[in-house]
């Protein structure tokens, strides 16, 4: 078992970790805060990113994609999070997209949206799953798609939305046999950006990952021609199962790329500064606590790359990824709140990067499925084994 890098792995990861220290990082801050000029900078990276191959990294070169795999995807999503988290995940979101449409979609939908969302002429692309009423249960949704001679007609809401207001298109889940149990009528469409009928409400106002919009999208009798239905008619519950599978190992990468870089900077903090005639890095006590974090976040790491190694090599990695999400996510989480306490009352203000990294990290024990919903996916792939 080989727990190193290969040269490729290696090449895509300083890669991303030069264009995160150089480009993301500094305009972090900003962007968090909200300024017009960041936001049209961080346009500029999501293109930049796009050129640099990073929005299909696991999309076949036919399609535009770079075809480097899960575990180049892990390692590339980690360090863009350590630089900013916002664009991390609309970068992990909208690989996610591609692969869903690479994966179920027919060679003519996969010709005519990949190459798109690869290259950044859509500087995004949005996956349509969460409801009002359907969060944790995606199999309770209400919208609705119906067939109208050659075209199927969407009513309904998603919410909560990664890049919305910026994709270009949407891949949308919607029930398609209301009289089927649920989860076994259910489709999933490829919709544009444009259509008629779809609108993109306002960003919502976050606590964290704020340079990310996150949006309601509602369809108002939006139509949409039959072609648009991808993978098999009332089929689509499982994809999307299958899916967030996948994209709990970019949450995860993400949550630990996060940790990562709180510590870091936690670390560096401790040995410039002095109190009681020392270093604080001097102090036993706050030497231990660093090493409990990083080693958390060691594993944390081994985790996550495990998850991608059985992607990668085409076995079932759902039961993996839900361990590395669960773990990275709550590690981060305790690792940039150790990052504040390390910091003392510098941690809490603004002009260190501590508080934003811990309004960021909070997230990622919620979404792609609560920290909850992977114990339950995971006790139940134990008692299932035994």
């Amino acid at each position: 078992m080989n727990f190193q890098p290969t040269e490729e792995h290696q090449m895509i990861q300083d890669q991303a970790r030069d264009f995160a220290e150089r480009e993301l990082a500094p305009n972090a801050a900003e962007l968090d805060i909200g300024t017009p000029e960041a936001k049209d900078v961080f346009f500029t990276h999501l293109k930049a990113l796009a050129d640099l191959g990073f929005m299909g990294l696991n999309i076949d070169p036919s399609y535009g994609g770079s075809g480097v795999g899960a575990i180049a995807f892990s390692l590339a999503i980690t360090e863009i999070a350590k630089g900013c988290a916002a664009t991390a995940v609309t970068v992990s979101v909208t690989n996610m997209v591609a692969e869903v449409i690479q994966a179920v979609g027919n060679e003519e939908q996969k010709n005519r949206y990949i190459p798109k969302i690869c290259s950044g002429e859509y500087p995004a692309a949005g996956f349509c799953l969460t409801e009002p009423g359907a969060g944790s249960d995606p199999s309770a949704m209400v919208t609705k798609a119906t067939k109208d001679g050659d075209e199927w007609v969407l009513n309904g809401n998603k919410i909560y939305i990664t890049s919305a207001e910026y994709a270009g298109v949407f891949v949308v889940w919607a029930v398609t046999d209301p009289g089927a149990p649920r989860g076994k009528g259910i489709s999933c469409f490829l919709v544009e950006r444009t259509t008629p009928g779809l609108t993109v409400g306002p960003a919502e106002h976050k606590m964290g990952q704020k340079g990310s919009a996150t949006n309601s999208v509602y369809f108002d009798n939006c139509r949409i021609p039959a072609s648009a239905l991808m993978g098999e008619l009332n089929k689509g519950f499982q994809v999307a199962l299958g899916e967030l599978a996948g994209g709990r190992i970019g949450i995860g990468s993400l949550a630990l790329g996060i940790g990562l870089a709180a510590l870091d900077y936690a670390r560096d903090y401790i040995k410039e500064r002095k109190q009681f005639g020392q270093a604080l890095a001097n102090f036993q006590g706050l030497q231990w606590m660093l090493a409990d974090a990083y080693t958390e976040m060691e594993a944390a790491r081994l985790l996550v790359w495990q998850a991608a190694s059985i992607k990668e090599s085409g076995g079932d990695f759902a039961s993996a990824a839900s361990m590395a999400k669960l773990f990275a996510s709550e590690a981060a989480n305790r690792a940039c709140y150790t990052g504040i306490q390390l910091l003392g009352g510098h941690g809490y203000n603004r002009e260190y990067p501590m508080e934003r990294l811990a309004r960021d990290a909070r997230i990622t024990s919620i979404y792609e499925g609560s920290s909850e919903i992977q114990r339950i996916i995971i006790s139940r792939k134990l008692l299932a084994d035994a």
